[in-house]
């Protein structure tokens, strides 16, 4: 079948499907289940009105269920098994006890929490700088407009660009790698950057960094312009300098918008994987969490530890978004 008609009937099925839904279940609602006629006609329409909505949130509520609440049960019982052939036994936490054993595990949560102690305040530093210095530029919008252009690239894109900009190559050959073409230009030896312990881990920091600036500068650009400025102008009044109208008036003004860009970043980095798994693939002492699940799945097809991983993935996640969702909705109110 040709893939535009293929499209168009499936198009068709699921609109006329939704349709289907909603008017068979109201019929069945209205006609069957709560009539409105008879003495009961008042209460019938009053039941009717309370089971409506959840109606029409049934099949948003059916597919979150599938895709969302199910992988994540499958998953925590996958945590506890033991696959041995095609039988599965129960070892309860002894995956778990197993993964912490490794060395691996405790080098990917080390550098996790290292990964979320410099990137998410970097990206929401830098990008408040961005949006500040921007906002004050003639040619501003041309600028952020540079600065977000990261954004619209992939992170294997964005790995890929910034792994031939740490290329490395022997002294005696020319040198494509820009970082190295640099220092050789400036008289050092070009390095390995990308396998130097520990420093490395910032090497690729760099690149999610680079990426989620032009995030930050947009959401903060936003909140700086909608500062009052009659609390600006009173502080020049009052002679305030421009350091001082920054981070005593407009700071603490966006501080709100400030936790959230810094919160949705930490989710970012608590979930990185692309970046690490094209760039060093986790090797020379740059293992995350995410990477090292992948490794024992798909690797190592060790779908207990694997599963465990996963779910300390999970563990992290789950408070910062449960916090910035409760956030989001102190501040609507």
């Amino acid at each position: 079948m040709h893939p535009a008609l293929q499209g168009l009937i499936t198009i068709i099925i699921g609109v006329g499907g939704c349709v289907g839904y909603f008017w068979l279940s109201n019929l069945v609602l209205d006609k069957v289940l709560f009539p409105p006629r008879g003495p009961n006609a008042g209460r019938n329409i009053n039941r009717a009105n309370m089971i409506r909505p959840w109606l029409f949130l049934f099949p948003a509520l059916a597919a979150l269920g599938l895709y969302l609440a199910y992988p994540v049960f499958e998953t925590l019982r996958l945590s506890m098994i033991e696959r041995d052939g095609v039988e599965e036994h129960w070892v309860w936490f002894a995956n778990y006890a197993r993964m912490a054993a490794e060395p691996k595990f405790i080098e990917a949560l080390r550098n996790n929490f290292l990964w979320l102690l410099v990137v998410p305040a970097a990206s929401t530093a830098f990008g408040l700088l961005a949006a500040q210095l921007t906002d004050r530029l003639r040619w501003g919008n041309l600028a952020k407009s540079l600065i977000f252009m990261p954004m619209a690239i992939s992170f294997v894109g964005a790995a890929v660009i910034w792994k031939l900009v740490y290329d490395y190559r022997p002294i005696d050959q020319e040198q494509i790698g820009v970082l190295n073409a640099i220092v050789v230009a400036l008289g050092g030896e070009p390095q390995t950057w990308l396998q130097i312990p520990f420093w490395n881990n910032f090497f690729l920091m760099v690149v999610l960094i680079w990426i989620q600036t032009g995030f930050a500068m947009v959401i903060l650009s936003a909140a700086l312009r909608g500062i009052p400025e009659e609390t600006v102008e009173a502080a020049i009044v009052d002679g305030a300098n421009p350091f001082q109208i920054f981070f005593k008036i407009k700071v603490p003004q966006i501080r709100g918008t400030i936790v959230v860009v810094w919160t949705t970043i930490t989710l970012v980095v608590l979930k990185i994987f692309d970046i690490v798994f094209a760039m060093t693939n986790g090797q020379w002492g740059t293992q995350v969490l995410a990477n090292y699940m992948f490794d024992k799945l798909f690797r190592a097809n060790d779908w207990g530890v694997g599963s465990a991983s996963a779910m300390v993935i999970m563990v992290l996640v789950t408070p910062i978004l449960v916090w910035n969702v409760v956030n989001a909705r102190r501040e609507m109110k």
